[in-house]
């Protein structure tokens, strides 16, 4: 059962377009290389996809810029050459125009030259000119709140420098003081501790000057004999009372 006749027309689903380009592509390329074999022909074979994509074909071993050089030399025609000179003096007419228009405003900006100048244009650039100055003085002013944000923020950051320097200089200062402080503080603890102790042997020396100790006889004198009665003790038994004083008791 043979393939039923495929109508040719142009496949409208753009996947199955694809698809059947690259298989007929596929097919075309080598039915052309196998007559270009078997038959000793050359063949030069172009071909560009919807997307402007390039595909050629040329038998070996010519390439195919000399078989389209063959094709014309064979056929007679030529290749166009298109002139650009026309395009080119016309783009050079268009900006020599519009230099001239902008040298014109440019002197109307000036105030020179306005004597061929009609009311409506002259109006016309007083806006204009208005509206330029505006702007100029909105960026001018503009620049100089940005300068004086900055100066504000240096000054700040100056003092804030100063302050830390001057906390710096009075902590040194500390520093350099501390150790004489300190000496003069223990000089004055160790003056107070001996005074302390001067005063503590004053307040000692006459309570024990009242009291005599085995041995002193010799070193008080008389003061040690006539404070010996108010400290003499009473013994508790007659018989253990000193031998000179028993006539007191007869």
């Amino acid at each position: 059962m043979g393939r039923g006749k495929v109508e040719v027309k142009r496949i409208e689903n753009k996947t199955s377009r694809q698809v059947t380009f690259s298989k007929r592509r596929a097919g075309l390329l080598k039915k052309t290389h196998e007559l270009s074999v078997l038959c000793d022909a050359q063949i030069g074979l172009i071909i560009f996809s919807t997307k402007g994509k390039l595909f050629e074909y040329s038998s070996q071993p010519h390439s195919m810029g000399e078989i389209i050089s063959k094709y014309l030399h064979t056929t007679g025609a030529s290749l166009p050459v298109h002139d650009y000179r026309v395009e080119q003096y016309d783009e050079i007419a268009k900006m020599k125009r519009e230099t001239l228009n902008l040298q014109l405003s440019l002197q109307r900006y000036k105030g020179d030259d306005l004597n061929s100048v009609q009311y409506e244009e002259l109006n016309e650039l007083e806006k204009q000119l208005e509206n330029a100055v505006s702007k100029v003085r909105a960026r001018k002013l503009e620049l100089l709140q940005q300068q004086m944000e900055n100066l504000k923020r240096t000054e700040r950051m100056l003092e804030k420098e100063n302050q830390e320097m001057c906390q710096w200089l009075m902590n040194y200062e500390m520093y350099k003081q501390q150790p004489a402080a300190v000496m003069e503080q223990q000089q004055q603890q160790e003056a107070a501790a001996a005074a302390l102790t001067e005063l503590n042997l004053l307040g000692e020396q006459p309570l024990l000057a009242q009291f005599s100790f085995f041995g002193d006889q010799g070193q008080f004198g008389g003061a040690t004999t006539s404070n010996s009665s108010a400290y003499r003790l009473q013994p508790s038994h007659p018989n253990l009372q000193h031998p000179s004083s028993s006539s007191d008791y007869l």
